[in-house]
């Protein structure tokens, strides 16, 4: 399944699962097992380091969720979708543009932008 918008939304769905074991399933379900994450803050390689990412991110950040922004769109093994990171019901404070690289339909590696951040975010 290589549609931008299904794989968006469940990068989406990735980032705001609370629960440790259903990240590692969503995961194995939609990304390769050499997958990569870089952005200017961070970087992990495989299911191990990206969860901790995002573990991390969410400690951080308990009361925001992500959400899409716009329409994601790509070709090919290409995709690019915005984001933001808030609290229910309010703009974003934190928002970003992701470029995923696919293989077979699943997430290769992500490299993340981000476009706006308040200072001591």
């Amino acid at each position: 399944m290589t549609d931008p918008v299904t794989i968006a939304r469940r990068y989406i769905e990735l980032w705001n699962e609370r629960t440790a074991g259903r990240r590692r399933e969503l995961l194995s379900d939609n990304w390769t097992s050499d997958a990569s994450y870089v952005d200017p803050l961070m970087k992990g390689d495989g299911p191990d380091g990206i969860e901790a990412l995002i573990a991390g991110v969410q400690q951080r950040f308990p009361d925001f969720k992500f959400k899409l922004i716009g329409e994601p769109n790509g070709y090919g093994d290409h995709i690019r979708f915005s984001w933001g990171l808030g609290p229910d019901g309010a703009d974003s404070p934190i928002k970003g543009t992701d470029f995923a690289v696919l293989k077979d339909g699943r997430i290769r590696s992500v490299t993340g932008f981000l476009d706006q951040v308040p200072a001591g975010a």
